[in-house]
Order: C-alpha cells, then sequence, then structure tokens
C-alpha cells in the first residue's frame, strides 16, 4: 500500500510512518504501515486466529475489535500469553459508507489533537496486505512492561447497568452529569473540567453523536490519584447513522434547566453551550474563550480534513456537517434581543 503522507500524523512527504509517529505510536520501533497478514474474510487462517483472539479479549462494543502485540518491529495478533498493546478496528459490517469508517475515526482524533489540543490516544491507520485500512490504536492503560493503570467509564461511576437503567444504560444522563461525576472523583476539578468542556464542544461541532457514558473515562496515574483519560473513540458518527446532536438523552443540562435559546429554536446554540460551562464552575472569560477556540478554527480543520485518508465526497459530506454545526454554535439568542 503506498502513501504519500504519515498515515497518523497525515504530513505530507512521507511513504510510511514518520519518526514522530513512530515514536508516539509504537515505542520508536520501525513498525510498517502495512500489517503482515491479510484481512480475515480473505484468509482463513487469518480468520480462525482473529475469532479466538475476539473472544479471549473481550473489548467491550460492537464494532470489531482486536488485539495486537508489538513484538521486535512487528505487530501480531495476541495470544494467551501475552498483553495486548493496540487494538485494531477493521472496516465494521452493516453500516453505512462502512469503508470510510477507520479513515473517519482517524481524522477525527488526530482533530482532536492537531487542532484543539485535546489529548487523545495515539493512532494511526493501518493496511492489510491487500490495500484495505484499519483504524490502530495504542491501549493507554497499559506500557510495554506490561504494567496496567486502572480505568473506570463514567457509566461505572455513576453505577448504571443494563439491570439499572436498561438496554441503553450508557445513553441515560445529561452532559451536566459527566461534570459532577468528575467533581466527585478528580481533585483538580478546575484543570479537568476545562478538559472535559473541549472534548464535549469538540463531539457537538464535529457531529460526534454516539459520545456516550463509556466514552468518557478516568485513568490513574502514576502516582495513583485519577484524571480524565485521554480522548478515544472520536468519530464523525453523522456520516455513518442518522443520530442525534448529543448522544446523552437528558440533553446538555441536568434539574430540567433549559436556556431561552433552546426553548425558542429547539437546537444547542453559543447561550447553551455557555450555560454549561458556568453551571460547571468555569469562570465565563474561560468559557467564552473554549467556544471561540473552535468558531476560530475552520480553516485549520478543513485543510487536515483535505489531507486525511477519507474519500473525496466523503471529505466534502464531513465538512458540510462540521460547518453546519458551527453556525449553530455562532449563534447566540441574547445577542438578537
Amino acid at each position: 500500500m503506498n502513501v504519500d503522507r504519515c498515515p497518523s500524523t497525515l504530513k505530507k512527504g512521507f511513504t510510511a510512518y514518520s519518526d514522530k509517529a513512530l515514536k508516539k505510536v509504537f515505542y520508536g520501533k520501525k513498525v510498517n504501515h502495512v500489517l503482515p497478514f491479510m484481512p480475515p474474510e480473505k484468509d482463513e487462517q487469518v480468520q480462525e486466529l482473529f475469532m479466538q483472539n475476539r473472544v479471549r479479549i473481550r473489548i467491550s462494543g460492537v464494532q470489531k475489535k482486536l488485539s495486537l502485540f508489538l513484538q521486535r518491529n512487528k505487530l501480531t495478533l495476541t495470544d494467551a500469553t501475552q498483553h495486548g498493546l493496540y487494538i485494531l478496528k477493521p472496516i465494521p459490517d452493516d453500516i453505512k459508507h462502512a469503508t470510510q469508517v477507520p479513515a473517519n475515526e482517524h481524522v477525527t482524533m488526530q482533530l482532536a489533537e492537531q487542532i484543539f489540543g485535546i489529548p487523545t490516544a495515539p493512532n494511526a491507520l493501518i493496511f492489510f496486505q491487500d490495500g484495505q485500512p484499519a483504524y490502530i490504536t495504542k491501549r493507554f492503560d497499559r506500557t510495554l512492561e506490561g504494567k496496567k493503570f486502572a480505568m473506570e467509564d463514567f457509566s461505572t461511576l455513576a453505577k448504571k447497568t443494563k439491570q439499572t437503567d436498561g438496554q441503553d444504560f450508557k445513553y441515560e444522563a445529561s452532559v451536566e452529569d459527566l461534570f459532577r461525576l468528575l467533581k466527585e472523583y478528580v481533585g483538580p476539578y478546575r484543570i479537568e473540567s476545562q478538559r472535559l468542556f473541549r472534548l464535549i464542544l469538540f463531539n457537538y461541532v464535529i457531529s460526534n453523536g454516539d459520545a456516550h457514558m463509556k466514552n468518557f473515562s478516568l485513568l490513574e496515574t502514576i502516582n495513583g490519584d485519577y484524571l480524565l483519560s485521554p480522548a478515544y473513540d472520536l468519530i464523525c458518527s453523522r456520516i455513518h447513522v442518522n443520530d442525534p446532536d448529543l448522544a446523552l438523552k437528558h440533553g446538555l443540562f441536568a434539574d430540567d434547566f433549559t436556556t431561552e435559546s433552546f426553548g425558542a429554536n429547539g437546537f444547542y446554540a453559543y447561550d447553551d453551550f455557555l450555560n454549561l460551562g458556568i453551571r460547571a464552575g468555569l469562570p465565563e472569560g474561560v468559557v467564552k474563550e473554549e467556544i471561540l477556540l473552535f468558531l476560530e478554527s475552520k480553516e485549520k480543520v478543513a485543510e487536515l480534513v483535505g489531507r486525511s485518508f477519507l474519500q473525496e465526497d466523503t471529505k466534502v459530506q464531513y465538512l458540510e456537517f462540521y460547518e453546519a454545526k458551527l453556525t449553530k454554535m455562532n449563534y447566540s439568542f441574547k445577542k438578537l434581543l
């Protein structure tokens, strides 16, 4: 599979992973951007290994996710004696524009980090021997030496399960509930709440309508306390499913609070996010700066999406969804009064 830009950073002029990508994603080892095997549906032996791997690792979620181990400079499927260092996501089944899912998740993760400064799980695109793309991400809860850090998602922190809240338990919350959980379990709330606020704004403008409670987590630090984990599972879901603007069923606010803006127009806009940040305890000036960061990044986003591995028509669609959300976020009902 020939490439003309780094399949991780998307920087032009590379025919393989850049040194920066190798250091960040692959511990500095010279890993090939082409996997040493075919997709499972094209090789019976690989398919059998994939099935054994999936049963053993039991990674949550409906998409196919496979555990990989890095041995010298080669990525291989884990066996019973190895701890997985990477999660591999091939093209999924039974979803609209399925072939675009790996490139979609990859460019969305890169946008979060490169343009908006959101810490993310190290990631890249990687290719099977037939050129088919897959998304690969390094596990941030494990080290190369095998040490594992504790990690708790927000549905677990809220004690939500199928038994307590039904089949859709991970969607049964408001965005404001996330801040309340953060305040309960994290010491440096002021810093972490700003990080969470920026991530919520990002999910909104990028049309990630599947940012449910399990896609936010706290991660144990080397000192034994807990902070927000790097972001993961970021994607423009609207390309593949007709989902709502927010994944969480109870919207932005708890306690039946609503803004005049939302009451008048029925969509989340500037006034809503301003209120959310203030209710979360952030200074008003900081909230306005965070919103402005997104409103002023249109050209940078378009440039990076243009360098992505998405098909040209999907790039256009991606940016149309993004620009529509920017228009909503820039709208202020109060300024019109």
